[in-house]
C-alpha cells in the first residue's frame, strides 16, 4: 500500500453490508491495513449486491484483505483475540450485544490490547431502549428526520437513491476513530467509537429541531427547492435543464444583468434575500422564461462568464466525460478479473503530502487466509487445513 496518512495502522473489519465496511473503505483508502473477516463459503452479502451486475463489493471492498472465519465458533473467537493483539482498530456493525455474546466485547478485547480502538456502528447505538433492535440505513434516515423532508410535497417521503444513512454512519465512525487515535497518542489508551445511523442522519439535519422548539415550525417536503432560498432550482432549457444557484444578493445582481434584466437586481420584490424568498415561486417562473430561450450549454457559459454558480445534473456518462473530473482524477480505472473498463470513484479527500490510493479492488473471498493466518499469526499449513476442514476458517 502507498504511504497514506494511516499507513502502519491495522484495522480488523468485522462489518457487513455498508454501514461498517464503508468506514473500512475510507481507512483503507488512506493506507490502513484492513483485514476483512467474512463467513466461510458465503462471504459478505455485498458480494451479490448491485444493480444488474453485482459490482458493489469491488468498490466497498477495495484496498482490503479478505479472510474467512466463523465467528460463531469458540475457536473463531479465539483467533479474533489473537488478531486484536496485533491491531489498532476493530470495526463491527452487528446488532448490539452480539459481540458480547461471542466473548468479544470491549472489556474482553481491551484487556488483551488496551490501545485498541473499537469502532461500533449500529442502527440506534450501543445504549438506550432501542439498542437491541435491528436497524438498517433506511430506518435511520426515517428516524433521523431526513426521509420526512425528502421528495415532493404531494407525495409520500422519498429516498435519495443511495444508502445515505449507512454511509453517514460509517463516515462519522471513521471521524470518531481518528479522534480516538489522537486521544490514544496522548494517553496510550483506546476507547469505543459508538456511531448510530439515526444520530449520524440527525447530525446533518441543520436547524430543523430548533425551528420547531423555538417557533413551532416543521419543515415539509419541498421537492427541488429550499423554501425561502431563491433563486436556487432546476430550470428548463431548449434541450434539457440546468441547476442555477443565484441566491446571494451580489450573485443575484450579476444574474439579473446576465439575463438582460438588470432592473430586477434592485426590484424591491427580489433585491434582498428575504424578498426573494417571499417571492420565490414567481421569481423561478421568471427565470424559467429566460432559460427556455437558450440551450443548456449557453446558459452554463453565461453563468460561468458572470460568476453565477450553475451546473448540469450529472449521471455516470457525464462524469466520465467531464474535463474537471479528469483533471482531478476523480474517477479511476482499475483492473478487474471479470470486467473490462471497471471505473470507480477515487479516494477522497485529497491530502497534499500523504495522498490515498486505490491499490486493489475488493478481493476474492478468503484470498488472504494464508498471509494472515500463516504469516501474521504463525499458523502452520496443517493447522490451517484442519481449521478449514472443520469450517472454522
Amino acid at each position: 500500500m502507498a504511504q497514506g496518512a494511516l499507513t502502519g495502522l491495522r484495522l480488523i473489519e468485522m462489518g457487513q453490508l455498508i454501514a461498517g465496511p464503508f468506514c473500512g473503505q475510507l481507512m483503507g483508502d488512506h493506507g490502513a491495513e484492513v483485514i476483512k473477516i467474512e463467513p466461510p463459503k458465503v462471504g459478505d452479502a455485498m458480494r451479490s449486491w448491485g444493480q444488474g451486475i453485482p459490482l458493489w463489493f469491488s468498490v466497498v471492498g477495495r484496498n482490503k484483505k479478505s479472510i474467512t472465519l466463523n465467528l460463531r465458533e469458540k475457536e473463531g473467537q479465539e483467533i479474533v483475540k489473537k488478531l486484536v493483539e496485533k491491531s489498532d482498530f476493530l470495526l463491527e456493525n452487528f446488532r448490539p450485544g452480539t459481540m458480547e455474546k461471542w466473548g468479544l466485547g470491549y472489556d474482553e478485547l481491551s484487556a488483551i490490547n488496551q490501545a485498541l480502538i473499537m469502532i461500533r456502528v449500529s442502527g440506534y447505538g450501543q445504549t438506550g431502549p432501542y439498542a437491541s433492535r435491528a436497524g438498517y440505513g433506511s430506518i435511520g434516515e426515517a428516524m433521523g428526520g431526513m426521509r420526512y423532508i425528502a421528495g415532493e410535497p404531494d407525495r409520500p417521503p422519498s429516498r435519495a437513491g443511495l444508502s445515505i444513512g449507512d454511509s453517514l454512519a460509517a463516515t462519522y465512525a471513521c471521524l470518531g476513530a481518528m479522534m480516538a487515535l489522537h486521544h490514544r497518542h496522548v494517553t496510550g489508551k483506546g476507547q469505543v467509537v459508538d456511531s448510530a445511523i439515526y444520530e449520524a442522519v440527525l447530525a446533518n439535519m441543520e436547524s430543523t429541531v430548533a425551528e420547531y422548539t423555538v417557533a413551532g415550525h416543521i419543515r415539509e417536503r419541498t421537492g427541488s427547492i429550499l423554501p425561502k432560498i431563491a433563486p436556487s432550482n432546476v430550470y428548463e432549457t431548449k434541450d434539457g435543464s440546468v441547476l442555477i444557484g443565484g441566491n446571494q444578493d451580489s450573485v443575484w445582481k450579476r444574474m439579473s444583468a446576465m439575463m438582460g434584466q438588470p432592473e430586477l437586481g434592485d426590484d424591491p420584490r427580489y433585491a434582498t434575500h428575504v424578498a426573494r424568498g417571499e417571492n420565490q415561486t414567481e421569481l423561478d417562473a421568471l427565470i424559467n422564461v429566460w432559460t427556455r430561450t437558450l440551450t443548456s450549454q449557453e446558459v452554463l457559459d453565461l453563468c460561468e462568464e458572470n460568476g453565477v454558480p450553475a451546473g448540469n445534473i450529472y449521471r455516470a456518462p457525464e462524469m466520465l466525460a467531464d474535463p474537471h473530473f479528469k483533471a482531478r482524477n476523480a474517477l479511476v480505472t482499475m483492473d478487474h478479473p471479470q470486467h473490462e473498463n471497471f471505473v470507480m470513484q477515487n479516494v477522497a479527500p485529497k491530502l497534499s503530502d500523504t495522498p490515498g490510493k486505490i491499490e486493489t479492488i475488493g478481493p476474492e473471498l478468503g484470498a488472504h487466509n494464508e498471509a494472515i493466518y500463516g504469516e501474521l499469526l504463525g499458523m502452520d499449513s496443517t493447522k490451517m487445513a484442519d481449521l478449514q476442514d472443520r469450517g472454522i476458517i
